[in-house]
C-alpha cells in the first residue's frame, strides 16, 4: 500500500526491568512547554467484543506487579455486576502497569456506541491511543466512531491487531483497513508514523510477525514506551485541570478525576472551580481539595503533590460537575468545556402506577425517581433529563436503548419501581424543516441468509449502501433512520436464525422519512386480576404466544401474550376448569404448556407500542397498557 510503518524488533528485556529512557523532562528553552518522559497517558478504544478488557487483563499479570488474588477471573476492569452479566464495557477505567521505569497510565473504554459519552470525555486525558482492531472482522463502525474523537482530541495511535489466533482471522488485510481508516480520518500525516502490532490477548502475546507468537507482550509495551509520546506539559503556568469524570464515595462524597494541564497541586490546597450556574453563567467557588489522589495498579493511592501530566483524583470539591475547570486561586482561566454528541433517543420514566405498584420496589415516589435521576446526569455526560409539563414523568434521553436499559437495569437492582414508556427518536428543527437520526447499520450474515435481511430493513426505510462477500458471509451496510432500529435487531436475529452480527452507530440528521411498520401481532390482554391457571393459559397458546407461566400474578390490563392476529385481544388468564360429576374420557389428561417467550428488558422496551408501557420493578418485567380498563380503552379508540 505503500505506507511508511513502523515494526517493532523484540528485545530481551524482563517485564520487570528497570531500564528507563531519560527520566529528564526535554523542555524546548524557546517556549514554557516540556515533555514527561517517566509517563504514558494511553486510552484504549474499539469496537465492541474485539477484545480491549481482556488485552488489559493480559497487561496486568505479565506485569509481575499484583498477587494472584488480585487478578481473579476474565475481564478484571469489568467490575459492575451489569457489565460481568453483559460482558461488555460501560464505564471508562483507569490503572497504571509500570514497564522500563515508565509509568503507563491505561484508560479502557466502552466499544458500544451507546456509551460513546465515556469516549469523549477520556480521550482528553490521553497522548496516545491503543486501536485495537480484530484480526477477522477489522475496523467496525464504532472502530471508526471512537478513533475519530481520539484524533480530534490529538491523541498518537498505534494500531494493534488482536485475535490472531482467529481461525478465519486474516491479520494482514484487517491492518490494512485499519490504516486505511486512519488515512480517511487523520489524513497521510498519521501514516507517516504509524506503528502497529499483532496479538492475541487470550494467549498472552504481541509479535510483528503474525505467523511466529511469542512469548509475551513485551513487543506491545515496548511499542508504547519508545512510540508514543509522554504528555506535553506547560511548566511556568498556574495549575490547572478538566473534570472528565465524577466517581463518589460515601465518606467524602464527590471525587473530580482529571489530568493534570498545567503547573502542581499540593494535597490540602485550596482551588477555584469554574463552572456554570443553572442559567448557564460562568461562575468561579473557592474550594479547598481536601485529598489528592494519583492512579497506581488498580486503584488510586494518596500523594503529596501531583504535576502537568498526572492523572489525579481530587476530593473535598461538593457540586464539581463534569466539565468544570478546577485551577489555583485568583490565577486560572476556565477551559473550554467537554462537548458531547447530543442525545438521539428517549423514553419517558414515570411512576409505577399498576395495582401491583409498591410490592416488591424500596424507592416508588416520583421525588426519589427524579433524585435518583439528578444524581445520574452528573457521571453521565450522555444523558438529558426533562420534566414533561403537566405531568409527574420525566423525559429521560440517551445515545440509544443500550443506553437507557442499562440505566434502569441500574435503578431497579437499587430497588426503584418505574414505568417506562415506548422508545421515541428525537427529532430536531433545522432550517424550518423537521429532521431526524439516521444511522449506518452494518450486518454480517451467511450469503444464504441474505435475503430476509435485505427485506426487513428495506421495510424499515433502509437503503444499501455498500455490499462485500468474505467467504460464506456477506457484509451489508445500509443508512437507516433511528426510528427504523427499534425492535429491529431481534427480527433479524429470528429471520437468519440466530446468525446475524449487527451493529450501528449515529450517522447524521436528516429529512424525516415516511412511516415505519408496527408491530405486526397485537397482544392478549388480561380482563381480569389473580393468578394465571394452567387451564386457561392452555387453551389460548394455540393461537397466541405467552409471556407469563402459570402461577403469575396478573392484574386488569396487563399484556400476557402475544396475538396470532394483528388485533389486541382481551382475555381470561386466571380462568379455573369447573368440577362436574361427570366424567369424560381424555378430559382429565396432563396441560402440556410450552415455554413462555422470555422477555428482556430491553426486548420489551423494543416490543411495546405507543399506547402501552414496560413496568420495571427490583423481580419483575411486565408489559401492560397505559389505559387498564377496556371500557377507557375502547374509549379513547372512540375519540381518537
Amino acid at each position: 500500500m505503500g505506507f511508511r510503518l513502523k515494526r517493532l524488533s523484540i528485545e530481551s528485556c524482563p517485564l520487570s526491568s528497570t531500564a528507563s529512557p531519560s527520566q529528564d523532562a526535554g523542555t524546548d528553552t524557546s517556549s514554557n512547554t516540556a515533555v514527561r518522559d517517566e509517563i504514558r497517558n494511553v486510552v484504549i478504544i474499539a469496537h465492541v467484543d474485539h477484545g480491549k478488557t481482556t488485552l488489559v487483563d493480559c497487561l496486568l499479570r505479565q506485569s509481575g506487579q499484583y498477587r494472584d488474588a488480585e487478578l481473579k477471573g476474565e475481564r478484571i476492569l469489568d467490575s459492575n455486576d451489569i457489565e460481568k452479566e453483559r460482558g461488555i464495557t460501560i464505564l471508562s477505567k483507569n490503572i497504571a502497569v509500570h514497564y522500563r521505569g515508565v509509568k503507563i497510565n491505561l484508560i479502557d473504554t466502552p466499544g458500544h456506541a451507546d456509551f460513546g459519552g465515556e469516549v469523549e470525555r477520556v480521550v482528553q486525558m490521553a497522548d496516545g491511543a491503543l486501536v485495537l482492531v480484530d484480526a477477522a472482522e477489522g475496523p467496525m463502525p464504532q472502530t471508526r466512531f471512537v478513533l475519530e474523537k481520539a484524533l480530534q482530541a490529538g491523541v498518537k495511535p498505534i494500531v494493534v491487531v488482536n485475535k490472531v489466533d482467529r481461525p478465519d482471522g486474516r491479520p494482514p488485510e484487517a491492518l490494512d483497513e485499519a490504516l486505511e481508516l486512519l488515512a480517511d480520518l487523520g489524513g497521510e500525516e498519521q501514516l507517516d508514523s504509524a506503528a502497529y502490532v499483532f496479538a492475541s490477548a487470550k494467549e498472552g502475546y504481541a509479535t510483528d510477525d503474525p505467523a511466529k507468537p511469542t512469548e509475551d507482550m513485551r513487543p506491545l509495551l515496548d511499542l508504547l514506551v519508545d512510540h508514543l509520546p509522554g504528555p506535553t506539559v506547560d511548566t511556568k503556568s498556574d495549575f490547572q485541570m478538566m473534570v472528565t469524570t465524577l466517581d463518589w464515595s460515601e465518606y467524602v462524597g464527590r471525587i473530580a478525576v482529571g489530568r493534570v494541564n498545567a503547573g502542581t497541586i499540593q494535597t490540602g490546597q485550596a482551588v477555584d472551580v469554574h463552572t456554570i450556574d443553572s442559567s448557564g453563567n460562568p461562575i468561579v467557588r473557592k474550594i479547598k481539595a481536601s485529598g489528592l489522589y494519583v492512579f497506581d495498579k488498580l486503584g488510586r493511592v494518596p500523594a503529596e503533590s501531583a504535576g502537568a501530566g498526572d492523572l489525579i483524583a481530587l476530593e473535598g470539591l461538593d457540586d464539581v460537575e463534569i466539565g468544570d475547570t478546577i485551577t489555583a486561586p485568583e490565577t486560572g482561566k476556565a477551559l473550554p468545556r467537554l462537548k458531547v454528541d447530543e442525545p438521539t433517543l428517549e423514553m419517558v420514566f414515570s411512576v409505577n402506577s399498576s395495582p401491583l405498584a409498591g410490592r416488591e420496589g424500596k424507592y416508588v415516589t416520583t421525588r426519589q425517581i427524579k433524585a435518583r435521576l439528578e444524581k445520574e446526569l452528573e457521571r453521565n455526560v450522555a444523558l438529558r433529563v426533562s420534566m414533561i409539563e403537566g405531568t409527574e414523568a420525566y423525559a429521560v434521553a440517551g445515545r440509544g436503548v443500550l443506553h437507557l436499559a442499562v440505566l434502569i437495569e441500574t435503578m431497579r437492582r437499587e430497588g426503584y419501581e418505574l414505568s417506562v414508556g415506548k422508545p421515541r427518536v428525537v427529532f430536531k428543527e433545522i432550517d424550518g424543516k423537521k429532521h431526524e437520526p439516521f444511522e449506518t447499520l452494518r450486518v454480517e450474515v451467511p450469503t444464504e441468509v441474505m435475503g430476509p435481511v435485505m427485506e426487513l430493513v428495506g421495510l424499515r426505510r433502509g437503503q444499501l449502501e455498500e455490499m462485500k462477500q468474505r467467504g460464506e458471509y456477506s457484509l451489508l451496510r445500509f443508512i437507516v433512520p433511528s426510528r427504523g432500529l427499534i425492535g429491529l435487531r431481534t427480527r433479524l436475529l429470528n429471520a437468519t436464525r440466530g446468525t446475524a452480527i449487527i451493529h450501528h452507530r449515529f450517522e447524521s440528521y436528516r429529512m424525516v422519512e415516511g412511516d415505519v411498520p408496527r408491530r405486526a401481532n397485537g397482544v392478549l390482554i388480561s380482563m381480569v386480576g389473580g393468578k394465571t391457571m394452567p387451564f386457561a393459559l392452555f387453551a389460548l397458546q394455540d393461537r397466541a404466544e405467552l409471556f407469563v407461566p402459570p402461577s403469575t400474578e396478573v392484574y386488569e390490563g396487563m399484556i400476557v401474550g402475544e396475538n396470532a392476529r394483528e388485533n389486541d385481544m382481551t382475555v381470561n388468564p386466571c380462568r379455573e376448569k369447573k368440577l362436574t360429576n361427570m366424567r369424560a374420557s381424555g378430559s382429565d389428561e396432563n396441560v402440556i404448556l410450552k415455554p413462555p417467550r422470555d422477555m428482556s428488558l430491553e426486548a420489551a422496551l423494543e416490543y411495546i407500542e405507543d399506547d402501552e408501557l414496560v413496568e420495571v420493578t427490583p423481580e419483575s418485567i411486565r408489559l401492560r397498557k397505559i389505559l387498564l380498563k377496556e371500557s377507557d380503552r375502547r374509549r379513547q379508540g372512540r375519540n381518537g
